[in-house]
């Protein structure tokens, strides 16, 4: 794909030079790209944004949700050589981190590009992750479990019209959350930085640190107040930690 032609799996927010850096962003579980738009430019005139566009939801509603991880980790690292001309970073929240993790070790094996810098935001590293049962349950179940989470998804579950609408895509990322089961880390070829607010009901400061391990080439812990959805209320905050990252 050349780049330029409009692909179904990136939002492309670009900019109105030469990009000196691409920033991948990848939603966490029922999110969907414009979750990122506040991103979009936000990290000044030489950083063009890239968010993920799950199967399944907004401009892709009319596809089914994939349930595995390692599936979409496939699709979007192949749609990447393109925007590999110019150093890439990469962002992933929850779901999105791990996603973000198996598509840096997919860059360097099949493309030799290894992202500048990954970000894992609200994730255990993969050897620290246990099984999410409500992946399984009822709906009862699962929307309590966005529920404890908070953010954005629990105000829009509230809406039945609306539910409906989401639950196939939620439902599906959950399942795929689960089949990808405690395995051990591979060392990446990049810097991590991991990102956790300091009230997730979901994952602690000490288990993001966990990422270390993974990381050779340097980790960075950064903790944020807040909870597992931290990143709407230190919007500002954390763009201005990221922006200062990739401009070192």
């Amino acid at each position: 794909m050349a780049l330029g032609t409009e692909s179904i799996w990136l939002r492309r927010y670009p900019t109105v030079t030469t990009p000196r850096l691409r920033l991948l962003c990848l939603p966490h579980a029922g999110g969907a790209a414009g979750f990122f738009h506040s991103w979009g430019n936000a990290f000044g005139e030489d950083v063009e944004v890239l968010a993920v566009r799950y199967p399944g939801r907004q401009e892709r509603i009319a596809e089914d949700p994939w349930t595995a991880l390692e599936d979409l980790a496939d699709a979007i690292a192949d749609e990447l050589p393109p925007y590999l001309d110019t150093p890439l970073a990469v962002f992933g929240h929850s779901m999105g981190a791990t996603l973000g993790y198996e598509i840096t070790l997919r860059l360097a094996q099949r493309y030799h590009a290894a992202p500048a810098l990954l970000m894992v935001s609200c994730r255990k590293a993969p050897h620290l992750l246990t099984p999410r049962t409500a992946a399984f349950g009822t709906d009862e179940e699962l929307l309590a479990e966005v529920d404890k989470l908070g953010g954005t998804d629990s105000a829009l579950l509230a809406d039945a019209d609306l539910r409906d609408l989401v639950l196939p895509a939620l439902r599906a990322d959950f399942r795929a959350v689960a089949r990808y089961t405690a395995r051990p880390g591979v060392p990446l070829p990049c810097p991590v930085v991991g990102y956790v607010g300091d009230r997730d009901p979901d994952v602690g400061p000490d288990e993001v640190a966990g990422w270390a391990r993974t990381a050779p080439l340097g980790f960075e812990l950064k903790v944020l107040p807040g909870d597992h959805f931290y990143l709407v209320g230190q919007r500002d905050a954390l763009i201005a930690d990221i922006r200062a990252r990739l401009s070192r």
